[in-house]
C-alpha cells in the first residue's frame, strides 16, 4: 500500500492530484490517506509525529510525505527504506526521527526526473510517481547518499512540545509515553497534568495526559478539549515533572 503523509490540508486538489498521479502509475494498489494535516510547514514536529505512526504499518509499505516548506529549493529529494517500509519526500529533517529508531536504514538522493517537473508541487510531479515506482516493487531510482548533511542529528530523541492537534481538541506531544519515568506528570500552559490510563479516570473537565494509541504521551480534557481550555498549539512546550 501507499500511505500519504502531507500537510496539504483537508480542502483543495493537492491531495487529489497526488493519488491521482499514483492511481496513473499503481493502478490497483491502495493509496491510504494517514495524515493530510501534518504540521504546516513544520518538518520537526511532523518528523516525531510520523515516526510514531509509521510503526503500525507493516513492511512493504510505502510512505509518500510531503511537508516541505523549502520545495523548489536546494534541499535534497530523498527515499529512505527503514526496517522494511519505504520512505519518499524532501530531505528537511522529515526522516529523521524514522532513521534513527530504526534496527536497518538505507536511503538514496533521487535522480530520476519527470518530463515536467513544476518548482512548487514536486509531491505530484515528482514524489507521487516515485511512490508508485517503489510500490510496484521496481528499484529506488536514485544513488546511494554519500552526503547527509540535511540530516538533523541535533534533534532531540523524543521532544517536548506538542506535534499535533487532533479534531476532538486532544494535543499529542513529541514524547514517547514508554520512555517517561513511572508516575511522571506533564507540565503545559501553567498546568501540572497527572497521567491516567483513559479519560474516564478523570472527572468531567479534568485535564490529564495519556499514552494514546501510536504511543505517544497526549494531552486531553475529559469532555472537553485540550486546545481550548489550556491553551495549547503546535510548538507549546511541556515538561516532564517527576
Amino acid at each position: 500500500m501507499i500511505v500519504l503523509f502531507t500537510d496539504f490540508g483537508l480542502h483543495g486538489p493537492y491531495t487529489g492530484q497526488m493519488k491521482a498521479m499514483l492511481h496513473q502509475m499503481a493502478p490497483g494498489i491502495p493509496a491510504i490517506d494517514l495524515f493530510s494535516d501534518a504540521p504546516v510547514g513544520n518538518p520537526k514536529a511532523s518528523a516525531y509525529l510520523l515516526a510514531a505512526y509509521a510503526e503500525w504499518f507493516p513492511a512493504g509499505t510505502v510512505f509518500l510525505c510531503v511537508v516541505d516548506p523549502g520545495v523548489g529549493g536546494t534541499r535534497p529529494s530523498v527515499i529512505v527504506e527503514a526496517d522494511g517500509r519505504w520512505y519518499v519526500g524532501p530531505g528537511n529533517g522529515l526522516f529523521e526521527l524514522i532513521q534513527r529508531r530504526a534496527a536497518d536504514t538505507f536511503s538514496w538522493d533521487i535522480d530520476w526526473k519527470p518530463k515536467r517537473l513544476s518548482a512548487s508541487f514536486h509531491g505530484r510531479d515528482l514524489f507521487a510517481p516515485i511512490a508508485a515506482m517503489l510500490a510496484r516493487r521496481e528499484p529506488p531510482p536514485g544513488r546511494p547518499r554519500l552526503d547527509d548533511a540535511d540530516r538533523r542529528r541535533d534533534w532531540p530523541e523524543d521532544l517536548a512540545e506538542i506535534v499535533y492537534i487532533d479534531h476532538f481538541g486532544n494535543a499529542m506531544t513529541g514524547l514517547r509515553a514508554a520512555k517517561l519515568p513511572a508516575g511522571a506528570r506533564i507540565a503545559a500552559a501553567d498546568r501540572v497534568l497527572e497521567g491516567a490510563t483513559t479519560f474516564g479516570d478523570r472527572p468531567p473537565g479534568t485535564a490529564l495526559w495519556y499514552e494514546n494509541s501510536n504511543g505517544l504521551a497526549e494531552i486531553a480534557v475529559n469532555q472537553g478539549r485540550a486546545d481550548g481550555e489550556l491553551g495549547l498549539a503546535i510548538g507549546s512546550p511541556v515538561e516532564i515533572v517527576l
